[in-house]
């Protein structure tokens, strides 16, 4: 049958941002729809066959997109964030990914008669989880402080150096397969190509960071020059010396990552746009040339080796983990239960299957096969069953009271700092640096950035956050913001300021009111009458409700038209946001009303 290819690649593209789309719209891991519209399209419904398609393209394809998911992936591996971190998180990323690694390779050897090599091979391949998987979990399951941050740091530093283990475990099986088994001949060898890939990562690092940092490659191609670069150093690392290019990459983005004077937010935020692109269509590829009645053979193994890895590996190295630690049982097992493989472990996987293939492994699509089996595994079992387990165990947050707020300007800053001094979450999210590192002054939590890029996604921790607040000069912005964050705090968790523009715009060129969220302390209060205000002296000030001192003797005090109500701490430590004039219901003894009092009345 003749291939139409335009049509087969518009329908993997399509396929792709269809299975992103209901992943977001369903608030769980995209790869496992993606996983599984491959296998459907390929061998289910046989629509899809990579091979016949790329042909002898599928392998450079395929590792041309598996370094660059590697190199975005090892950006966030930054050196100054692994200081101060708790010891569980890097016994976690270190002894446990070594304990974790081969367990799960001698029970593989054990269990499917493997081949060492690919036993070993595929215990480094499954170590893997990844903040793309972790994230929207954590989003859902909404377990306690200790247990999200210990996650979130795991998957974050875990992507890239069990990227690496399972790199270094296949250049070393490579190494002995083709330079025979002499030891010293296979220790040569294999010296190579971590000498070169490091050489490649740092020389290729430090030059494109120099070049960067005086300015030599204009800010609007930065991008391409990275992206370029990335394929080049890939490219030539693996001529020079075989297999080492991967090695090369995530060895540059860890040095970029950690160069000073080098600005890479815009980098990983590009890096992880085009990540979504390559990702989404590798999978579908990837998954496609899963074996359905190579699954059906394995079958009750491949479900075992499931089992050990959720039940006995992933138990024992957090148990190893956290000896010591300043953790209950009830924590301990919260985090020994998630801990959900993603893309690294499918695309490492498929990418090695291929080669090894190619130097004559014949059970090599095994690995594939058994990758994707704990993947779809994992994620499938957790997703259902983490809620309610951290439920039973009573680790879960009560509903969230924290506060993220889109802009850190001056009133920004003044309204955060007031309602973290009442006791609440407060994190800040600008892109502009002199607005963040005032908040840093004041001992405010901030993200630099822009809050609806993708790099926020990964990075802005929404343990304790239940809301949103939009307080940016910039309209646009918050509106944005309030569409993107609507689907983790709901309509009623999003809320902006008034519009400028309102009063000079007819109806036809404003923004629907269902895009704005609920109108912060009432419709005329914008951001320019509040930052007047404080420009005048206003402050803000809590201000404690009584039987002696009643909401209506606080109304005749400061007047209605006079000071700004903005919050009310509830007797129950509830943090309640105004939209309008707070009322008796609203304000009991016992209460606190968080307002901007101007200058006169303080």
């Amino acid at each position: 049958m003749e291939i139409n290819y335009i049509l087969t690649f518009s329908g993997i593209a399509f396929l792709g941002f269809f299975c992103q789309w209901v992943a977001w719209k369903m608030r769980l891991p995209a790869i496992l729809f993606l996983l599984m519209a491959g296998i459907v399209s390929g061998s289910v419904l046989n629509l899809l066959n990579p091979d016949q398609v790329f042909g002898e393209m599928l392998f450079p394809v395929v590792s041309v997109a598996v370094a660059i998911i590697l190199f975005e992936g090892s950006l966030s591996l930054k050196f100054k964030e692994i200081k101060g971190i708790e010891k569980v998180v890097w016994r976690m990323v270190t002894v446990g990914v070594l304990f974790s690694w081969l367990s799960i390779a001698l029970f593989c050897y054990w269990l499917l008669d493997l081949d060492w090599h690919l036993a070993a091979l595929f215990g480094a391949m499954v170590v893997v989880t990844g903040p793309t998987v972790i994230g929207p979990m954590l989003r859902s399951v909404r377990p306690q402080a200790a247990i999200a941050n210990i996650l979130r740091w795991e998957s974050i530093l875990i992507d890239p150096l069990g990227a690496l283990l399972a790199v270094l475990v296949f250049n070393f099986i490579v190494v002995q397969t083709t330079g025979g088994n002499e030891w010293l001949a296979v220790t040569f060898v294999f010296g190579k190509i971590l000498i070169a890939g490091a050489l490649f990562g740092c020389g290729a690092g430090y030059l494109c960071g120099i070049l960067m940092r005086k300015d030599l490659i204009p800010e609007f191609l930065h991008n391409f020059f990275i992206l370029a670069s990335v394929v080049v150093v890939f490219g030539l690392s693996n001529t020079l010396e075989h297999e080492s290019g991967l090695l090369a990459v995530t060895v540059m983005g860890i040095w970029l990552a950690n160069m000073r004077g080098v600005e890479t937010a815009d980098i990983v935020d590009f890096k992880e746009s085009l990540s979504i692109v390559l990702i989404s269509g590798l999978f579908i590829l990837l998954a496609a040339r899963v074996d359905i009645n190579e699954l059906i053979t394995l079958g009750w193994q491949s479900l075992l080796v499931l089992a050990f890895v959720q039940l006995v590996a992933r138990p024992l190295k957090i148990l190893f983990s956290t000896l010591g630690a300043d953790l209950n049982w009830r924590e301990k097992v919260m985090i020994s239960w998630i801990g959900p493989r993603g893309i690294i472990a499918a695309a490492v996987s498929a990418l090695f299957a291929i080669r090894l293939d190619q130097l004559g492994f014949e059970n090599a699509n095994v690995l594939v096969t058994l990758t994707f089996v704990v993947i779809i595994g994992t994620v499938v079992l957790q997703s259902l069953t983490a809620k309610p387990l951290a439920k039973f165990l009573g680790v879960r947050e009560p509903s969230p009271q924290g506060l993220l707020i889109v802009g850190a300007n001056g009133v920004a800053r003044a309204i955060a700092k007031a309602v973290k001094a009442s006791g609440f979450e407060v994190l800040l999210a600008d892109s502009y640096r002199t607005n963040i590192l005032e908040a840093r002054m004041l001992g405010l939590k901030v993200f630099l950035g822009n809050p609806v890029s993708s790099l926020a996604e990964k990075e802005i921790n929404l343990v304790g956050i239940g809301r949103m607040l939009g307080l940016s000069q910039n309209e646009d912005l918050n509106f944005l913001a309030a569409q993107r964050y609507q689907r983790e705090f709901g309509k009623k968790g999003i809320f902006t300021l008034g519009s400028q523009a309102s009063q000079f715009k007819s109806e036809r060129h404003l923004v629907s009111e269902d895009m704005k969220g609920q109108v912060l302390f009432g419709g005329d209060c914008t951001y320019g009458k509040l930052a007047s205000m404080i420009a005048r002296g206003a402050v803000m000030r809590t201000t404690n409700i009584s039987e002696e001192f009643t909401l209506e003797d606080y109304i005749k005090q400061y007047g209605d038209n006079k000071v700004i109500p903005m919050f009310v701490v509830t007797t129950k430590k509830k943090l309640l946001v105004l939209t309008k004039s707070p009322t008796k219901e609203e304000v009991v003894s016992g209460c606190k009303i968080i307002a901007l009092v101007p200058v006169e009345e303080d």
